[in-house]
């Protein structure tokens, strides 16, 4: 085996963890992806195993069936995509997803579906409120160039996503954020 599937790898963060994790052990690898690590030379049994242990203690898992393998790859394409300027995408979600995985979205969406108990547009719409949240922390950006970079159609439609997903208008999230970060700095000075 050469390559090895690997849940719960979300950010740049988590791809240093298992490079840094991959050399600590002494293997040579091609290349690491979000939930993919590819060996120079295939890997004994005994290897992934030993690969494995110190994988969970970091929080990941390998996967081994092609339908967890696949939802995973799903994810790990929205995360991606999410993370990038969307809007430069020109397809729709159903689109991409179906050209990054070279399977129909049909299958796709259904596979999905089953494995997570909710849509992928369910779990895209999250994984865009958790990157709006992100810059919203920053306070970098104004929300309408928060809604442009997101690649929604208004700061209206941003804002009524937001709301439905976290109970709160981004304003109001700003401002819960700004109060809870002020008595951190009260309680320190003290």
């Amino acid at each position: 085996m050469k390559i090895l599937r690997i849940k719960n790898m979300v950010c740049p963060r988590c791809i240093m963890a298992v490079e840094k994790t991959m050399e600590d052990l002494g293997y040579d690898v091609n290349d690491v992806e979000l939930g993919l690590v590819e060996f120079h030379d295939p890997i004994t049994h005994e290897d992934r195993n030993r690969i494995e242990a110190k994988l969970v203690a970091l929080g990941f898992e390998i996967l081994d069936d092609k339908k967890s393998q696949t939802v995973e790859r799903i994810k790990n394409q929205i995360i991606e995509l999410v993370s990038k300027d969307m809007n430069d995408l020109t397809i729709t979600l159903s689109e991409y997803l179906a050209s990054k995985l070279q399977t129909e979205y049909h299958t796709l969406s259904a596979l999905f579906s089953t494995q997570e108990s909710q849509t992928i547009e369910q779990y895209y719409i999250l994984q865009k409120i958790e990157k709006v949240k992100e810059l919203l922390v920053y306070d970098e950006l104004t929300l309408s160039e928060i809604a442009y970079k997101m690649n929604y159609s208004s700061v209206g439609h941003l804002s009524n996503q937001f709301k439905k997903v976290t109970g709160l208008a981004p304003t109001h999230f700003k401002e819960v954020k700004s109060a809870k970060e002020e008595v951190l700095q009260n309680t320190e000075t003290k």
